[in-house]
């Protein structure tokens, strides 16, 4: 196993146990939605300290139930997920194609010419 494989082994413990360690320690029982966003909390926190707060401002479209707003949060991550690997991806492959490029001294050219050389 090299270097890499064992960090990447690593992390993804760690994640598992982010995942995991709160639910099986039991961390938020006894509350009503024990584990809800950071709005959430803030909002009720605001709401015990001066009950007549208004608001600034109100959102443009309020989702008709929470799994909507959940699956349209979701959405979002993907989405962004979606362009920051298609970003890295292609950044990756344009620095292989320049490594390959200077390498091979001209890419497709010496490609050929090996073909060529195999054929005879």
């Amino acid at each position: 196993m090299n270097k890499n494989t064992k960090i990447n082994a690593l992390l993804l413990l760690v994640v598992a146990a982010l995942a995991v360690l709160p639910l099986a320690l039991g961390l938020g029982d006894g509350e009503k939605e024990p584990f809800t966003g950071a709005d959430a909390q803030a909002e009720t926190a605001i709401t015990e300290i001066d009950p007549d707060y208004e608001p600034w401002f109100s959102p443009l479209y309020e989702p008709p139930s929470g799994e909507i707003e959940s699956a349209l949060f979701a959405l979002q991550a993907a989405l962004g997920a979606g362009v920051l690997a298609y970003y890295f991806g292609l950044r990756r492959g344009r620095r292989q194609g320049e490594l390959r490029a200077t390498a091979g001294g001209g890419g497709a050219e010496s490609g050929a010419g090996e073909t060529t050389a195999r054929r005879t």
